[in-house]
This record gives structure tokens, sequence and C-alpha cells, in this order.
């Protein structure tokens, strides 16, 4: 890497992380940036230091892996570092450089392709030039702080004070309801491009979900009604989580794979009690963050996460295939 570009690295990857404090303090405090396929692409600034820098990724996810169920089989990751207070100008200049990029790699073209981007939720000054070259707000990771102790929210909450609901660890014997569940959650966001059901996609499901069942403490809960599940809540614990830790601030994090209703009793406070009743186990051990991901046109999640105190802290844009990309 030529020492220019190795000093503008080093350099803005310390005002970045400021910048991300400036907009969010549960954004992280440092922005590293990793390597690529190719030396940074560079968006010219004031007094010679670059305004942005983009780092492009590739990744073929294989098909015996639950990861391609989250998205297409090829992604074209645009990792960005931005310096300036408006990213506009310099985020235009970086998306047309990188759409030069991908219209020479022939595999960008494939159907089952997407130029992805994740975004700061809070910074407003780049969605007009997301937008301008064809990329689509698809999913949110919202973030949700631990409730301070003494709050109505902190604490744990026994299940079973709505009508009959019974809230319950989940545990190897519940292995064929917990699959169901989480196949429905699977299903209702291919609606939304979230999600994309492969053949090899349920068998992977229950392998992950027969593995998960099995840790003790438990990380997932079933509420019951008539003995019947008619919901799941299903959480990563932190040594599982790593993979998206960093897209928060440092500090214990865990990530709520799953939240799921059957249809038949959505709206009636099952969803409410199920989360609730897991914030207070995370809040008891010690979770300081937790995240999830939702999909940005699904009309359920937006209202039901804010009101359980989420909030967006990363959008993820995609145009699909990737060589889509204007």
């Amino acid at each position: 890497m030529p020492w220019v570009v190795r000093d503008a690295v080093d350099d803005i990857n310390r005002a970045v992380g400021r910048r991300w404090q400036g907009l969010d303090q549960m954004l992280p405090g440092r922005a590293d940036l990793p390597e690529g396929c190719a030396a940074p692409l560079v968006a010219s600034g004031t007094n010679g230091r670059p305004a942005g820098l983009g780092i492009c990724r590739h990744e073929h996810v294989p098909a015996d892996t639950l990861n391609q169920t989250w998205g297409t089989a090829g992604r074209f990751s645009l990792i960005l570092r931005m310096r300036e207070p408006d990213a506009s100008a310099a985020l235009d200049d970086l998306l047309g450089q990188w759409r030069g990029h991908l219209a020479g790699l022939p595999e960008a073209g494939a159907e089952d392709t997407a130029a992805m981007i994740s975004w700061p939720s809070r910074d407003v000054s780049g969605v007009n030039a997301l937008l301008r070259h064809g990329m689509q707000a698809l999913t949110v990771i919202a973030a949700r702080p631990a409730a301070p102790a003494g709050s109505p929210d902190g604490g744990h909450r026994a299940g079973g004070d709505r009508q009959g609901l019974v809230i319950r660890e989940a545990g190897p014997a519940d292995l064929d309801a917990v699959t169901e569940l989480e196949m429905g959650v699977i299903r209702y966001d291919t609606h939304f491009g979230a999600a994309i059901v492969r053949p090899a996609t349920e068998a992977l499901v229950r392998a992950e979900t027969q593995a998960a069942l099995a840790r003790r403490p438990a990380w997932a809960w079933l509420a019951e009604r008539d003995g019947q599940p008619v919901g799941l809540v299903h959480v990563q614990p932190p040594e599982h989580s790593g993979w998206v830790a960093g897209m928060t601030r440092p500090g214990v994090t865990v990530y709520l794979q799953t939240m799921f209703v059957r249809p038949g009793e959505r709206g009636g406070g099952v969803g409410a009690a199920l989360v609730r009743h897991a914030h207070g186990v995370l809040d008891a051990r010690g979770v300081e963050t937790t995240l999830l991901h939702y999909a940005q046109m699904n009309p359920l999640s937006a209202p039901f996460w804010s009101h359980m105190g989420y909030r967006p802290l990363w959008t993820g844009w995609e145009v699909r295939p990737a060589a889509s990309l204007r």
C-alpha cells in the first residue's frame, strides 16, 4: 500500500471514529478499515486529505451454510469511511468509482448477487447519493442498551401474566416447535427480500437449532397457550455474537436472532411479553447491548421494536444484481 494511502487510512480511521460518536454514541468508537480486493477507492477532499475511502470486498457464500438464507450467494460489499459532516459529494464520488470496478467483474452480473453497503442510520447526509445510484434500504440493525437498574424495564419478569400465557425456557425436547417457528420468520422475511429460502435452509435451521437448544443456561424462550407453542424469542449468547458485535460500542453484546408469533396470536401482547421476559434475563446476565436485524419494509417490525426500546443503528443498502449499481 503506498505511503500516502497508508497514512490516509490511519488518519481517516481516527477521524471517522470521532464522527460516528458525534452521530450516535452506540456506534463503535473506532473505525478500522479492513483489507479489500484492491487498493482503497479515494474521494478527494480539502487540504490534501481524502474526504472518504472505500474498500470493496467480495464474498461467495457456500450453499451448505445458513448464511446463504440471509441474502444473495455473491456479495460485493463497499466498506466506507467518510470524514466530512456532509458525506454526500464524497459518497457520490466513491459510488461512481465502485460502479466502474463492478462493471469490470463478469461475476457481478450474475442474478444471485448484490452490491451492499452498511450505512449509519443517523447519517442522513448520504441517503440521496445512495438512492441516486439505485440502492434500496433493505435491512436495519437496531440496538437496545440495557435498562438501568431499578427502571420499569429492568430486572427479570416472569412469564404467564396474559390470559393464560406461559413463557418458559426452550430445551432439546422443543426442537420441532422451535424449528417451525424459526422457519416462520424466514418465510415471512422473503416478502421483503431479507431472506431467500434455499433447498438446504430447513435442514440447516434444524441443525443450528438443535445445537442452540442444548446450551445452558438457556438463550431461547417459548410462549405457550394451553400447552401449545405460540411464540419464540431466541438470542445468540455473547460468545456467538462476535460476528456482529463490532457494529456497536464495546461491551457485552448479544444478537437477538428470532422473535416470531403465530399469525393468529399477533396483536395480543404475546411478542411484547416474550421480549420483556428475554430483556429481564439479558439484563440480569450483564448484557450491555442487544442487536437485531429487521427488514426495512416489514410493516410490523419497526413500530414493534421501537416500542420495545430498540432504535436503528445501521441501515443495509443493496442493489441486485451487483452490476445494476448506477
